[in-house]
């Protein structure tokens, strides 16, 4: 059987006037994508077009839920009581389905954003918090967790399906932690090293650290961030590498249905 994997995006992440990263072009290169719903960005119309297009080049959709924060467009850690997350995810994948509805498409993963997945990949009151959410409004819903996280553990414990994932431009440490983009090192740039990395790191099983360290990792699903301005070029880049390589790219429901 030929290896499998997913390649997802974060993308819809504009608002108004405003646009962020070029979604047209993210969307004729991955196979799953992750739709911010209203908070850190995205307002109705950007999700109904991202539902609109996605359908048309079969892509499958999921919700990018992230902290109340245009500003700082979700990547500033927020404290706040797990009870009012989960309304707040919640409130959000409602939005998401309600667009998704205008284009006939169905939403079928979870990925929390920015700061807020940072956050649940070590809080586990967060992780179970998303996870409850996801359980009240469509149990169906894959929880896309960062692999060996505490998402994953809420996954598993709430009963949820789960697909696990890892990145394409984004540099771990030793622990197997993403670097904190504080670090300059942190997000990858060139599309001809992220392509190696990305062909190696599916067909070992294993991501690599900053220093070089191999880590053993199951993953399903490998993300690429849409508002990067290098985006494009590093997706194309992987995507090409992957199926030179023999690697088949599939969406997220057909990654984990086998």
């Amino acid at each position: 059987m030929a290896v499998r994997i997913n390649i997802n995006a974060d993308m819809g992440e504009g608002y108004g006037h405003y646009n962020i990263g070029n979604d047209d072009a993210i969307l004729s290169i991955v196979q799953s994508v992750n739709v911010a719903c209203g908070q850190h960005g995205g307002d109705a119309t950007v999700m109904r077009e991202v539902c609109l297009k996605a359908k048309e080049r079969g892509v499958s959709i999921g919700a990018h839920p992230g902290f109340n924060d245009v500003w700082g467009f979700g990547r500033r850690q927020i404290r706040m009581n797990a009870n009012d997350l989960e309304y707040l995810v919640a409130y959000q994948l409602g939005a998401l389905a309600g667009m998704a509805a205008y284009a006939g498409i169905k939403v079928t993963h979870v990925k929390p954003h920015g700061a807020l997945n940072n956050m649940c990949a070590i809080d586990r009151d967060y992780a179970m918090a998303i996870g409850r959410a996801i359980k009240t409004v469509d149990p169906s819903l894959y929880y896309l967790a960062l692999s060996q996280s505490q998402m994953e553990k809420a996954a598993t414990d709430l009963g949820l399906p789960l697909a696990r994932e890892a990145f394409i431009d984004r540099l771990y440490d030793d622990e197997g932690n993403l670097l904190t983009r504080t670090d300059p090192r942190a997000v990858i740039k060139d599309p001809k090293l992220a392509a190696e990395r990305t062909v190696r790191m599916v067909l070992d099983g294993e991501i690599i650290s900053v220093n070089g360290k191999k880590m053993p990792t199951k993953f399903d699903s490998l993300c690429i961030h849409g508002d990067e301005p290098t985006a494009i070029a590093v997706a194309q880049s992987c995507c090409e590498a992957l199926r030179k390589a023999g690697v088949e790219l599939v969406t997220i429901p057909e990654m984990m249905k086998g």
